[in-house]
């Protein structure tokens, strides 16, 4: 699966593809270079812990019912990263971008790509977890489209610079829609027991839902 078939023959071809622009555009390879950079865990990281602690002094200084859900789902997702991805590394140990065999050095293999699944998750969860305490709609649709942007962006980076395959960009996508679906489910009971006027804060405001930046959330955004 990793050196042949008709997946991996169009794999090469997109990675020609982004080897003749990266030659033909070199002065775009310092800002693929930064973009890249952002997968770093010393980047993602503490981008995930700033929303996550966001999230937990807003959310329990509104008194809203399992403030705690949301963040808390969203740290074991990011935990879950060098897991999943270190498994499937080893299991399939793909060569190195245009390679066929992987070298001597004894790396485990490049799919899926780490970077891109670190950096997909810290930013999706991220935008998850500070969204409900925006209030603007138009700030809502540019946080959203931001972090679905800025994490193509970082993939589309590691390709550009020869870091990964195109297909090892995709599968980390995968992985990171998966974990950012467990970090937006854990949302939803949240939601439900602020309707339910579950807290103070919830009774305040007639049961209304602390997605949206309703009145139970006194949104300073």
């Amino acid at each position: 699966m990793s050196v042949d078939g008709p997946v991996v023959d169009r794999d090469w071809a997109v990675l020609g593809w982004f080897r003749d622009a990266s030659a033909a555009h070199p002065a775009l390879t310092g800002p693929a270079q930064v973009l890249s950079d952002i997968g770093n865990v010393q980047v993602a990281v503490p981008l995930l812990l700033a929303a996550v602690l966001y999230a937990g002094v807003r959310g329990r200084a509104a008194r809203l019912p399992l403030w705690w859900l949301p963040p808390l789902t969203a740290a074991v997702a990011m935990a879950a990263v060098p897991l999943v991805v270190g498994g499937v590394k080893s299991a399939v140990a793909r060569p190195a971008p245009g390679k066929v065999h992987l070298g001597p050095n004894g790396y485990a293999g490049f799919f899926p790509s780490g970077h891109t699944a670190t950096s997909s998750v810290a930013i999706g969860a991220a935008a998850l977890l500070v969204l409900p305490f925006v209030r603007h709609a138009v700030l809502r649709w540019t946080l959203a489209a931001a972090a679905v942007v800025l994490a193509a962006a970082v993939g589309a980076g590691l390709v550009w610079h020869g870091y990964h395959w195109p297909l090892d960009v995709v599968a980390s996508w995968c992985l990171a829609c998966a974990l950012l679906s467990a970090v937006a489910a854990a949302g939803v009971p949240a939601r439900r027991a602020a309707r339910g006027g579950g807290g103070p804060a919830g009774a305040a405001a007639g049961g209304g839902s602390a997605v949206g930046g309703e009145a139970e959330v006194d949104s300073a955004v």
